[in-house]
C-alpha cells in the first residue's frame, strides 16, 4: 500500500475517498519543523544556516507517520503547490529521513479525482528552488524582526516587534492618515439645469453646464459663488435648445475570475469578511474539492473548465449568454505564477444551492462558506458570459454661448450580469429630437468640496501592496491579522484602519532610522529576488547576506545614537485614587491608559472607558463602554465591572428589543437585532438600510 501525505486532515479525507483502498492517507497537521521560537535559530557565521526544530505539538502528529512508513510500498507527498507546501513536503522528507531525491512529490490545484489521478500519473521530485525562496524568507524575516525588536524595546516600549513587510503596511496606514490630518478642502461649483420636453411633460431630466463658447468648463473653473452666480445672471431669459443628439450602443465586459488578492477584496466588499477569515473559508472549500487552490496570483483558467463553464451557461441561460468564444485573461500582477490557475469552482454545474447539501460544518460557518463559494461560482461562470448592452445617449442642449449635457442609460441585454451585479445606474431620458426647445424648470449653482482621501479598508490595503508587489498571494492576510495584534493600527467604526499612538512612533523610528526596511521598492525587489530563488535563477544565502551585513552594522550603530522615543503623558483633572497625585494618560501597544504620574513610586493604573451613551441593561447603575481583548477586539462591557458582568460582543443601540425588551445591536452596517439570542427579532438599520 502506497501512502500519501497531506497537511491537513480535510485535505486526506477528501482524497481518501477517490482513491480508496489501494492508498492510506495521513495527515501532517502543517508544518512539521520551524525556527526554535526562544532564539534565533539561525546562525549568521555560518552562512546563515537555519537551526529548526520539531515542536511539541508536531511530534504527537510524526510518530503516527513514522509507524506508517514501516508498512508503505512508497511515500508520496501531497502538499500544496506553493512555496509553503513545498517547504512542508521538504521538512517531512527530513524529520521522517527519505531521500528527497527517490521521494514522489505531486501537486494539483483542485482535489478532484481526475486531478488526483493525473498528478499521481507524473510525480516529480521536490522542488528545491520553491523550498530556498520559503526557507530565505523565513530567515530573513526571523532576522528582522529578532534583531530589530530588541531595538523598539529599549528605544520605545517592551513588548514591541518590527516586521520586515508589515511596517511597510503601517507605513502606508500612517502616510494615509497624515494625508487626511493635512487635507485642505478645495471649493468648487457646477452648474445644473432641470428640464422638461414641454410644460404639459410629466418626465423632467437634468443636464450639467460642460461648455463655455468653444472651452470645456473643467472641475475647478466655476471657482466660487460669485463666479457661479454671473453664469446664472447670464442665462437669464435664454434659450434653450437641443443641439446635439448621440446614441450609441455600449459594452460591458465581466470582470476576470478571482485570484487570492481580488477574493479577499470582493469579500471584504461584498460579504463584509477579514481576509484572515476569507482565507480560512477558502481552504474549507479547496480541501473538501468545491475551489481550486485559492492562494494565487495566476488568471489563467484551464481549456476543460473554459469549456465545462461553456456548457453549463448555453443549457442553463441560452445560447446568447455565452461569450461566443473561450475567455481567457491575462494577469497584471508582478512575479505571477502563470503556471497556476484562478479561484474557480472545479465544477460549475455544482451550482450555490447545490452545494449547500454537501457542506458539513456547523449552520452559521455554513451560510458563510455558501456565501463564499456562490462569490467565487458567480464571478467565474460570469466571467465566461456575454457582455452586458446599455443604451446610451448624450444630448447637448445650447443656451447663448453656453452648452448643457444630459445623459441616458438603459440596459438592452443583461449578460453576465443576470448572475454577477455590478452597480450600475440606469437614466431613461425621454423622446427628444435635434432643434427642439425645452423648458427649463431650474438653474442651479452647487457648491462643492474636495474631499479627503478615505482611511485604507482592508480590500484597499491589500489593493496597494498588490499593486507596489509587496508580499504574495499567501501574505496578505497574515500582514493584515500581524499589524492589528501588535496594537499598531485599529479599525474605526466604518471598518477603516488608523494608526494607534505607538503605530505613529515606532513608524517614524523606522522611517527616520531604518528607511529601508519601510521603503516599498526595496520590499518590493526583495519579494523579486525570492521569485528568484524560487525559479533557480539565484541561490539563497548570498541574497540573505547582501541585505543582513549592511542591515547588522546599521543597527549596532543606532543603538548608541537613538534616544528614548517616548511621548509625553496627556494630563487630566483627575486624581490617583492610590496617592493623590494627578493621573495622566500613557500609551503602552494595547492602547491608552490612565496612570499615576508619580510612577514608578506609585504603580497605579486603570483602562480608559469608553462611554458609547448607553445605560447597562442588567445592574442600570452602570453605562455600556467600549473595551478591548488583549488581542485588540473590541467589546462592550459594563463600566462596574467586575460588579457587573454584563457584555457583548457586537456594539448595543439605545434601543430596545419589542418583543423581549432586550437591547437591540448592531449586525454589520445594515441590520439589527436583538441580543437576546433566544428571540431572533431582527430589523433593518435605519443608519444605512438595506438595498
Amino acid at each position: 500500500m502506497d501512502l500519501i501525505i497531506v497537511e491537513s486532515p480535510t485535505k486526506a479525507r477528501t482524497i481518501q475517498k477517490f482513491l480508496g483502498k489501494k492508498y492510506s492517507i495521513m495527515s501532517s497537521f502543517g508544518h512539521v519543523r520551524d525556527l526554535p521560537k526562544k532564539e534565533l535559530g539561525v546562525d549568521v557565521k555560518n552562512d546563515f544556516q537555519p537551526k529548526y526544530v520539531v515542536p511539541l505539538t508536531a511530534r504527537k502528529k510524526v510518530t503516527p507517520l513514522k509507524k506508517s512508513l514501516k508498512k508503505a510500498d512508497k511515500v508520496i507527498l501531497a502538499t500544496d503547490e506553493d512555496r509553503e507546501g513545498e517547504a512542508i513536503a521538504w521538512h517531512l522528507a527530513q524529520v521522517l529521513q527519505l531521500d528527497p531525491k527517490n521521494t514522489d512529490r505531486i501537486v494539483f490545484h483542485e482535489i478532484t479525482k481526475s486531478a488526483i489521478e493525473e498528478a499521481l500519473k507524473k510525480p516529480r521530485q521536490i522542488d528545491m528552488g520553491l523550498v530556498d525562496a520559503q526557507q530565505a524568507r523565513r530567515v530573513l524575516d526571523r532576522l528582522v524582526g529578532y534583531e530589530l525588536s530588541p531595538f523598539l524595546w529599549q528605544k520605545v516600549a517592551k513588548g514591541l516587534s518590527a516586521g520586515r513587510v508589515q511596517s511597510v503596511a503601517v507605513k502606508l496606514i500612517v502616510e494615509r492618515e497624515r494625508e487626511i490630518q493635512n487635507f485642505k478642502p478645495k471649493e468648487y461649483w457646477s452648474i445644473e439645469a432641470l428640464f422638461k420636453k414641454t410644460q404639459e411633460s410629466p418626465k423632467e431630466f437634468n443636464a450639467v453646464l460642460i461648455k463655455k463658447g468653444e472651452n470645456n468648463i473643467e472641475k475647478f473653473d466655476i471657482k466660487t459663488q460669485i463666479d457661479a452666480n454671473e453664469i446664472i445672471k447670464d442665462l437669464e431669459d435664454a434659450k434653450y435648445q437641443i443641439i446635439n443628439i448621440e446614441k450609441i450602443k455600449t459594452k460591458r465586459n465581466p470582470l476576470p475570475p478571482f485570484m487570492t488578492s481580488t477574493l479577499q477584496q470582493q469579500a471584504w466588499q461584498k460579504l463584509h469578511f477579514s481576509a484572515k477569515q476569507t482565507m480560512a473559508l477558502a481552504q474549507n472549500l479547496y480541501e473538501n474539492g468545491h475551489i481550486t487552490y485559492h492562494r494565487t496570483d495566476s488568471l489563467n483558467i484551464s481549456d476543460q473548465a473554459l469549456f465545462a463553464a461553456k456548457k453549463f451557461i448555453t443549457e442553463n441561460y441560452g445560447q446568447d449568454y455565452w461569450a461566443g468564444y473561450l475567455r481567457k485573461f491575462k494577469t497584471k500582477s508582478k512575479g505571477a505564477q502563470e503556471a497556476h490557475e484562478a479561484i474557480r469552482p472545479t465544477d460549475p454545474h455544482n451550482s450555490p444551492d447545490a452545494i449547500k447539501n454537501k457542506l458539513q460544518d456547523s449552520k452559521q460557518f455554513e451560510d458563510k462558506l455558501t456565501k463564499l463559494y456562490e462569490l467565487i461560482w458567480c464571478r467565474f461562470v460570469a466571467s465566461q458570459m456575454a457582455p452586458a448592452v446599455f443604451d446610451s445617449t448624450a444630448v447637448d442642449i445650447g443656451a447663448k454661448n453656453y452648452t448643457f449635457r444630459a445623459t441616458g442609460q438603459m440596459m438592452s441585454f443583461n449578460g453576465f450580469l443576470k448572475i454577477y451585479p455590478i452597480k450600475f445606474q440606469e437614466t431613461d431620458l425621454p423622446p427628444l429630437e435635434n432643434n427642439e426647445i425645452l423648458q427649463i424648470l431650474k438653474l442651479a449653482p452647487l457648491q462643492h468640496f474636495t474631499q479627503p482621501p478615505a482611511r485604507f479598508s482592508e480590500a484597499s490595503l491589500i489593493k496597494v501592496l498588490e499593486q507596489n508587489g509587496i508580499g504574495r498571494p499567501s501574505t496578505y492576510a497574515p500582514i493584515i491579522s500581524t499589524i492589528q495584534d501588535r496594537n499598531y493600527v485599529q479599525k474605526d467604526e466604518k471598518r477603516n484602519f488608523y494608526p494607534t499612538d505607538i503605530g505613529f512612533t515606532v513608524n517614524d523610528l523606522l522611517v527616520e532610522h531604518f528607511p529601508e526596511i519601510v521603503d516599498l521598492k526595496f520590499t518590493a525587489n526583495m519579494e523579486e529576488n525570492l521569485d528568484k530563488i524560487a525559479e533557480r535563477e539565484t541561490p539563497w544565502i548570498p541574497v540573505i547576506r547582501q541585505f543582513y551585513e549592511p542591515f547588522s552594522d546599521h543597527l549596532n550603530k543606532k543603538y548608541d545614537e537613538v534616544k528614548k522615543q517616548k511621548a509625553a503623558p496627556e494630563p487630566t483633572d483627575r486624581i490617583c485614587p492610590k496617592c493623590g497625585k494627578p493621573l495622566v494618560i500613557r500609551t503602552s501597544r494595547f492602547g491608552k491608559f490612565y496612570a499615576c504620574s508619580d510612577f514608578p513610586k506609585c504603580r497605579y493604573t486603570e483602562n480608559i472607558a469608553n462611554n458609547i451613551g448607553v445605560n447597562c441593561p442588567k445592574c442600570i447603575e452602570g453605562e455600556i463602554v467600549a473595551k478591548k481583548t488583549k488581542r485588540g477586539k473590541i467589546f462592550y462591557a459594563c463600566s462596574r465591572w467586575p460588579d457587573c458582568d454584563f457584555a457583548l460582543w457586537n456594539k448595543p443601540t439605545s434601543a430596545k428589543c419589542p418583543q423581549c425588551g432586550s437591547l437591540l445591536i448592531e449586525v454589520g452596517k445594515n441590520k439589527i437585532k436583538c441580543s437576546n439570542k433566544e428571540c431572533g427579532y431582527a430589523q433593518k438599520n435605519e443608519k444605512a438600510p438595506i438595498s
